[in-house]
């Protein structure tokens, strides 16, 4: 899906709170940089980065608001969103997922062992089969260097 999306020149955003939104971050680098070898730049947005943003629309709308009004402005049919929650729960990114499918965005779920809801709003689950979240944390970095890599492959 991601491999799909940027041939036809649509964009990745990635969400996620605490260890999540490094990883968003993480990954989003990967993508706009390069992985493992030198290729074009894809555009990918981690919505965890912009402070102004994420200051201001927790501040004016709430804090459940802080992605979905990102990807509001942002995503247009055809992104994809990947919307990582280790409990599937986040209700931040719950809203964010929600906003995607209204845009038109797919829409990933990388959670652990516990998917739902996320799971249940988005077009693919990648649930970690554990409820400890360093483990669940380890694998979706892993997980996000897999896709990297198969960005690699047909970049």
């Amino acid at each position: 899906m991601i491999c799909e999306a940027l041939a036809s020149e649509r964009k990745v955003l990635l969400c996620g709170n605490g260890g999540s939104a490094a990883d968003a971050q993480h990954i989003a680098a990967e993508l706009v940089g390069c992985y493992e070898k030198q290729r074009r730049s894809w555009p990918a947005i981690a919505l965890t980065t912009d402070t102004s943003a994420l200051t201001a629309v927790s501040n004016d709308l709430g804090y459940e608001q802080v992605f979905a009004r990102q990807v509001a402005g942002l995503a247009q049919a055809g992104d994809v969103l990947v919307a990582i929650s280790t409990s599937g729960k986040s209700k931040n990114v719950l809203r964010a997922a929600e906003q995607a499918r209204e845009s038109g965005c797919k829409t990933i779920a990388l959670t652990g062992a516990t998917a739902e809801p996320l799971r249940s709003l988005c077009d693919i689950g990648v649930a970690v089969p554990s409820n400890r979240t360093a483990r669940v944390q380890e694998a979706h970095i892993t997980i996000g260097h897999l896709w990297c890599e198969m960005v690699d492959r047909v970049s």
